[in-house]
């Protein structure tokens, strides 16, 4: 007999990220969240810990409100948790959170704090005056790239800013993010997006970081509606993705204990009146010895299991404050432990320091290393058949792309 709960998560957006979020909440209360307009991924839609639902045009404008006050409606004697899985949906939630905030439970900040977190830009500004650094930066657009000249020297990396419409942009030679070493790369970069595609918003130039995959670090936070920080997690990211429309998204992950970061990113939450999840990304710059922070998500990405699978139940501490009303402390992680979605094959053999693979190697003889997709406890045939086939890809794809300059900043 299936078990009733009191709160439903509802999930919008990316199916990775809601793997991960959907399988905490399974984890800590048994509920199985409500998981909307997600794309056809066989190995997250055969899984059992979603309620899959498609929903019409959900994504536009005006049927975004009246599509969830459906849901609402009929879920109305559920306690409605919406959390969203990429930016586009955290911003149109915070956009219309006065509206929605009838029907659901919704532990994001203001839209005005969200708008200066989430435009690179602003966000800097922020960063800066509490302690942070970060690489030098210019944004350019369709009508003035032709005249840019650069502001710092090469390699430099380039990224749309707006990624959701330049997911739906085809064109030869596309990738995520784009690094050029010389002006002529530069140029063919810009004319290959703005001259061969539809996209037409702003693309950031930025000073590249060099170093390999293991000078990354991503920054977890989950800061209670009383804008009190209550869980801070460092993870080292040991490899990331190399294939194109991949490059940057972490897929091993070792979690470790740096105070001094943790007091700095607390003390920044705190200080704005923040709510919620915040995901910081930096990378450690070998030339002068500080991390320089790349970017700032208010929302939970693909690697967020990392944080569960070391003994600290993300999405246990937002229904608990949000839903439970339960009191809080605060806790820096400091427990070891491994997360990965590739095989250990491809963690062994381009993770490129050394002494990350013992340690790595170490873990898994100790049963400390999770892979928050290969779910033992959530497999049939289809699904592991679907698995195992994305998870030998990778050997593919490693030999295809991978090398050991180093990787974009993220």
């Amino acid at each position: 007999m299936a078990i009733e709960h009191a709160f439903l998560p509802v999930l919008l957006g990316d199916e990775m990220n809601a793997y991960g979020m959907a399988r905490a909440f399974y984890e800590s209360y048994g509920v199985k969240p409500l998981a909307l307009n997600h794309t056809n991924m066989e190995k997250i839609q055969q899984s059992d810990l979603f309620t899959f639902r498609e929903v019409a045009r959900l994504n536009i404008e005006e049927r975004f409100v009246v599509a969830l006050k459906a849901i609402a409606e009929e879920f109305s004697e559920k306690k409605l948790l919406l959390l969203a899985c990429d930016e586009f949906y955290v911003k149109k939630i915070v956009q219309h959170k006065d509206e929605l905030s009838s029907f659901f439970v919704i532990p994001y900040v203001d839209e005005p704090l969200a708008n200066q977190l989430l435009k690179r830009e602003s966000m800097y500004q922020l960063c800066a005056a509490y302690g942070f650094h970060y690489p030098a930066m210019h944004v350019c657009t369709v009508n003035d790239y032709e005249q840019l000249t650069m502001p710092f020297e090469y390699p430099v990396i380039i990224k749309p800013m707006n990624m959701t419409k330049y997911a739906s942009c085809i064109f030869p030679g596309k990738k995520k993010v784009y690094t050029a070493h010389n002006e002529d790369e530069k140029d063919a970069i810009f004319h290959a997006i703005y001259k061969e595609s539809a996209y037409r918003d702003d693309l950031m130039v930025q000073q590249y970081i060099p170093g390999e995959d293991a000078n990354m670090r991503v920054v977890n936070a989950y800061v209670g509606q009383d804008h009190k920080v209550k869980l801070l997690s460092v993870g080292n990211p040991i490899l990331e993705e190399h294939s194109p429309d991949g490059i940057g998204r972490y897929v091993a992950i070792m979690t470790t204990y740096d105070k001094e970061l943790m007091d700095c990113v607390k003390t920044f939450l705190e200080a704005l009146q923040f709510q919620g999840f915040a995901t910081f990304d930096m990378k450690y710059d070998e030339r002068d010895g500080l991390y320089k922070l790349l970017s700032m998500e208010l929302h939970n990405e693909l690697s967020n299991y990392y944080v569960t699978a070391s003994g600290y139940n993300l999405m246990q501490y937002v229904a608990d404050d949000f839903i439970r009303g339960s009191k809080q402390q605060l806790t820096y992680v400091q427990n070891k432990h491994l997360w990965t979605i590739v095989p250990n094959g491809v963690l062994f053999k381009y993770v490129l320091n050394e002494q990350l693979v013992i340690e790595a190697k170490s873990l898994i003889r100790q049963g400390l290393a999770t892979d928050s997709i290969f779910n033992y406890k959530d497999m049939n045939a289809k699904r592991w058949l679907n698995v195992t086939l994305d998870n030998l890809s990778f050997y593919r794809k490693y030999k295809k792309y991978f090398n050991n300059k180093g990787l974009s900043n993220s």
